[in-house]
Parts: C-alpha cells; sequence; structure tokens
C-alpha cells in the first residue's frame, strides 16, 4: 500500500511540474524541464519523509511551535516596530529573508532542545503514541533466559517492553516442541512473561507488528526497532553485533551480568570444584556459582575434588571472564620457596 501511495505521490508532482511550467513559459521544452524538477521533488519528499520517521512525535511538536512563535515574532518586529522607526528607508526583500530566517532557526533550536523535557503522556490524544518512546524490543532469549524479571523487581528498568507477535509465536513453538529441554525453556519464557506482566516499574505490550518478507525472527526485530526508534533487549551475541551496525541501540543481559560481577584480582583465594579436564597438558577446569569458568594448573589429577585455588589472571571477554589459577600449594611454594632459600644462602 505504502508503494502505491508513494508511486501516486512522484505521478503527481512530475505531471504537475510538467503542466505548469509548460503554462507560464508557453512551451513544451518548459514543460518537460518542469515534470523533470517535479520527479526530483517527489524524490526529496520521499526521502524526507523516511527521515521523519526516525524523529519522535515530542521532537515534531517542539520544533514546529518553536518555528511559528518565532516567525509571528519576526512578523510582529517587521510590521510594527522596524517599518515604524525607519519609515522613509525601503525594506527589500534580502532583509525580510534575513530576519525571517534567522528567527526561524533559533525557534527550531529552541523547539528541539524544549521538546526534550516535553512530557505528552499526560494528554490523552498522545498517550499512546508516548508508549513507544524509548520502548525496549524483548527477543527470544531474553525472555527464555528469565534474568530480566528479576531486573525488573529491583526497579532498576522502567518504561515500556515491547513483545512483537512473532517473538511471542516462537516461544510458543518452543513450549510446543516434542523434546522435553526445548518445551521447558519454552514454558519457562511463558512463565517469565506472566512475571513481567505482573511488574510495577515496566509496562508490557504486545504489538502486532509483522514483515512478512523477512523470515528471520531476528532481521524482523532489527527491523521494528527501526520502525518503533526503539532498544532491542538480547544476550545474543550476533543479533547484538548485527543491531549494532545498523545502528540500533542494544542492552545485553550478559554485558550487564559481567558489569556487576565482583572484581577479582591476581592473589586472591578461593574454593573450586575440579569438573573436567582443560585443554592443556594437567589444566583442570571449574565453575564458580555465577557460571565463571575457572582454568586450574596442574588439577587434572584432582577431578571431582573441591581444592583451594590462587588468582593469577583474568581475562575478560564480550562473551564472559575467565579465571586463570594455580593450586594453592604450588603458588606458595613459588612465592616463598625462592625468599626462604636466598635467606638460608644468607645465613650460611
Amino acid at each position: 500500500m505504502d508503494i502505491i501511495v508513494q508511486i501516486i505521490l512522484v505521478a503527481v508532482t512530475t505531471i504537475t511540474g510538467y503542466f505548469i511550467l509548460k503554462e507560464i513559459f508557453v512551451s513544451t521544452v518548459w514543460g518537460l524541464a518542469g515534470a523533470v524538477f517535479g520527479l526530483l521533488l517527489g524524490y526529496v519528499i520521499l526521502k524526507a519523509e523516511e527521515k521523519l520517521k526516525d524523529v519522535s512525535l515530542k521532537i515534531i511538536i517542539g520544533s514546529l511551535t518553536g518555528i511559528t512563535v518565532s516567525l509571528l515574532i519576526a512578523n510582529l518586529f517587521i510590521s510594527r516596530l522596524l517599518l515604524a522607526l525607519i519609515k522613509d528607508i525601503p525594506i527589500t526583500v534580502p532583509i525580510y529573508i534575513l530576519i525571517y530566517f534567522v528567527m526561524g532557526y533559533i525557534g527550531f533550536k529552541m523547539g528541539i532542545e524544549k521538546s526534550r523535557t516535553l512530557d505528552l503522556s499526560r494528554v490523552p490524544l498522545f498517550e499512546k503514541m508516548e508508549d513507544n518512546e524509548g520502548a525496549k524490543i524483548l527477543d527470544t532469549s531474553t525472555i527464555i533466559d528469565g534474568r530480566i524479571a528479576d531486573i525488573c523487581e529491583t526497579g532498576f528498568v522502567e518504561g515500556t517492553f515491547i513483545i512483537p507477535h512473532f517473538v511471542l509465536y516462537e516461544i510458543q513453538h518452543i513450549a510446543d516442541h516434542q523434546d522435553p529441554v526445548k518445551k521447558t525453556r519454552g514454558r519457562r519464557g511463558l512463565d517469565v512473561l506472566h512475571r513481567l506482566q505482573k511488574q510495577t516499574f515496566v509496562r508490557v505490550k504486545i504489538v502486532d507488528y509483522d514483515f512478512p518478507k523477512l523470515k528471520d525472527v531476528d532481521t524482523k526485530l532489527i527491523a521494528l526497532a527501526k520502525k518503533m526508534s526503539g532498544k532491542i533487549v538480547t544476550n545474543d551475541y550476533n543479533l547484538n553485533k548485527v543491531a549494532e551496525l545498523q545502528g540500533i541501540e542494544v542492552l545485553n543481559i550478559n554485558q550487564l551480568s559481567t558489569s556487576l560481577r565482583p572484581a577479582m584480582l591476581p592473589g586472591e583465594q578461593m574454593n573450586v570444584k575440579i569438573l573436567k579436564e582443560g585443554k592443556e597438558h594437567g589444566q583442570g577446569i571449574g565453575y564458580l556459582d555465577d557460571g565463571t569458568m575457572v582454568v586450574v594448573d596442574d588439577a587434572k589429577k584432582l577431578l571431582g575434588k573441591s581444592v583451594d585455588v590462587v588468582v593469577t589472571s583474568v581475562l575478560q571477554t564480550t562473551s564472559g571472564r575467565m579465571v586463570f589459577a594455580k593450586l594453592r600449594e604450588d603458588a606458595e611454594k613459588e612465592f616463598y620457596f625462592p625468599q626462604e632459600y636466598q635467606f638460608e644462602e644468607q645465613v650460611r
């Protein structure tokens, strides 16, 4: 439907441009030039329309109000003050243009700045429009993960959560799957949605937007975020990178979790259970309660046992954090034995 309207718009500007210049200059050549001008005008209008889609309602109202008020002031200044002071001096068109342009620009900039503090949610006419302002669009992985509900319960996140129908259908499809693991994950996602709907700090809104030409759910999420000027909430690494490349703001749950983990410094001691072998010879792998992997040197022989270790280094990546450690006995030998040996040598 949008394409048909756009074609009609371009056709109208082209045809009217042809007849306008043909009537003015009584020439078919000028009529063709007018058609070209009308075609370019239609193209400019369509491009301006694409840009205006990304502009929020508050910015549009604020800028138009600022321009209107400033032009009224400019008109009063010219008609009441300027013409009265300099009656004998003719006011030419360039002076008019200069005054109107300067005042219009000032009003436009002031309107944009002041519109950022404008609250349209109290106006019944704009209440529903304002619901989408700064909306956060949840993807399937975030809902099934469930940590978003815990975050909302703390009150750190406010606003409107958007749940597209295609995400809801995907969760329902997972919940109906024959595989018991997938079925459990899907039902967990539905339970999380019920928890979110009961939250007091956020509002959950299910929308009917769909993009039939796009088959991939991640691609639809990016298209919806562009359409609504919203943010995508996810813990999917690939979706995060693709969305950022297209200028979409992303809130990554994994990054939030990583940033909230307490700092771990070399020399710190901890107790960890060795669960499996590492990639390198003699290494053992354990995990902290928050899922952080701990790689322990020479711990392969201690599989299934809980051991005391000393942190040697911490590697922070976008996908998580890895801790490298040594057995406490080995660390004590490495750090303390050389000093004792040096002391004995001095005594001798």
